[in-house]
């Protein structure tokens, strides 16, 4: 443990014959959640804009979690790592492989010119809802699963298993708080027998024609990938430019990877997902859907020329971000680029996508550059005893939703983990609408107060059925 842990030590408080609650046992949620989270909100963590607002908010936001949740601070190991990971070890009733619960205190910039109806910094509650920057990404997420481990300390409660609190301050950065921990944790010998961390969410009617709700649970997620292309030509007067300039090569290098360039080919997790929905539904549709199931390769063609979030279901998406070059109008650029996010489908690597992307532009003089990769996700198993632990749960807090894998197309801080962890899922226990997802990173982010209780007692539920 590193000098500045901060250790409670389970032996110090001594045992009761209340720590072994049956599973089935009612523990009191007490009053609060929306005000815990809205502090959390009014905090502002944004980790892409640290440099210039400096660590205050970030080493503010850990001192607000020893205020809000004494008991987990009392008797819980706490550790840093760096400036921005922290890390809680519950020691449970037996030695065997622990749980890791994360989650995310940082939060992505506000565009000032955006028109939020209430200050996104303001956490304001209202209306039965709690609105700012991180209700869903990741502080709702994160206040659920602190008021859970809080409310079962408060009832003399001590789970199975070893459980870690991971939490990062700058996954929104793709920065390094939860590698750390993850590094740390397995140079311990600690293999999680489960991990969970953000992701999909408590849905209505997530396809066409499916009826009902579900909590889509990512078995698997996508790979990241950052390249720069780079070319070099001829500057000078743009009145008589060459036939061949650098921004022209870089042009077409960025057109000729087209939305086709990646081979579709359909997760098991996807065929899964189909399959579930196909008993949501009736007549046409579910006839649909159960063909769809069987057969993976009509799956990956039918979600291809859907395009959008099915398209990227199954393949591998390359978007180009940013363009430079150039320093006048009428100045030919002797050095141009272009910035591609790769989204690396299951399956594939980095490797294997940097030599597609080469063939594809086929042109010596652009220069690829990997600037950022990690590898996508194995696909965790849905049989297993930790899905049906994660469906018990989904079933106690949601019980109209049934529990549905998919496969997440962004990163989470998860993937630290799939290297030496077999079974990594990513579900935030909350309900959100159509309109409040595309609130995250976006506008308007908002969560109801409804739906964090149930997500407490989602976690609540998971640990006290640990085994």
């Amino acid at each position: 443990m590193s000098p500045d842990a901060e250790v409670r030590s389970s032996s110090e408080r001594g045992t009761s014959e209340t720590e072994h609650l049956a599973p089935g046992i009612e523990v009191a949620a007490r009053p609060g959640i929306a005000d815990r989270l809205s502090r959390m909100i009014q905090l502002p963590t944004v980790s892409a804009e640290r440099a210039g607002r400096g660590p205050g908010p970030f080493e503010a936001f850990a001192d607000l979690l020893v205020e809000l949740y004494p008991l987990i601070h009392e008797s819980l190991e706490r550790e840093r790592f760096g400036d921005l990971g922290l890390l809680y070890r519950w020691r449970g009733r037996t030695a065997g492989r622990g749980v890791v619960l994360m989650a995310h205190f940082d939060v992505v910039p506000v565009d000032e010119g955006d028109a939020w109806t209430f200050p996104p910094f303001e956490g304001r509650v209202e209306g039965g809802w709690v609105h700012g920057r991180g209700a869903l990404d990741d502080k709702g997420p994160l206040v659920v699963v602190m008021d859970a481990v809080e409310n079962l300390l408060a009832a003399g409660f001590t789970p199975a298993r070893d459980v870690y609190l991971s939490f990062g301050g700058d996954e929104e950065t793709f920065g390094g708080a939860a590698r750390l921990i993850a590094e740390a944790l397995r140079e311990r010998g600690v293999e999680p027998w489960l991990v969970l961390d953000e992701g999909g969410a408590v849905v209505d009617a997530p396809l066409p024609f499916v009826r009902g709700k579900a909590a889509m649970v990512g078995v698997g997620e996508k790979g990241v990938l950052t390249l720069r292309l780079s070319a070099r030509g001829e500057g000078g007067h743009a009145s008589a430019p060459p036939a061949r300039t650098a921004v022209r090569r870089i042009a077409r290098a960025v057109e000729r990877l087209s939305p086709g360039t990646f081979p579709a080919r359909t997760p098991s997790a996807v065929a899964r997902m189909l399959e579930l929905f196909a008993t949501r539904t009736g007549g046409i549709p579910r006839r649909l859907y159960r063909l769809l199931s069987v057969t993976p390769w009509l799956t990956a063609r039918v979600f291809t020329a859907m395009g959008g979030e099915p398209a990227a279901l199954v393949r591998t998406t390359v978007a180009a971000t940013m363009q430079a070059g150039g320093t006048a109008a009428n100045v030919l650029p002797s050095h141009a680029s272009a910035t591609l996010n790769l989204r690396i489908a299951l399956g594939e690597s980095v490797e294997s996508t940097v030599r597609r992307v080469r063939r594809r532009i086929a042109d010596r003089s652009v220069r690829v550059e990997v600037l950022e990769g990690d590898g996508p996700s194995p696909e965790s198993s849905t049989t297993n005893a930790q899905f049906a632990l994660i469906t018990t749960a989904v079933k106690a807090s949601y019980p109209d939703a049934a529990t549905v894998p998919y496969v997440m197309m962004a990163a989470t801080d998860s993937r630290h983990f799939h290297r030496f962890s077999p079974a990594v899922y990513r579900f935030a226990p909350l309900d959100m609408s159509k309109a409040q997802r595309a609130s995250i990173h976006g506008v308007d982010e908002r969560v109801e107060i409804a739906a964090l209780e149930r997500g407490e007692l989602f976690h609540r539920t998971l640990l006290q059925r640990l085994e």
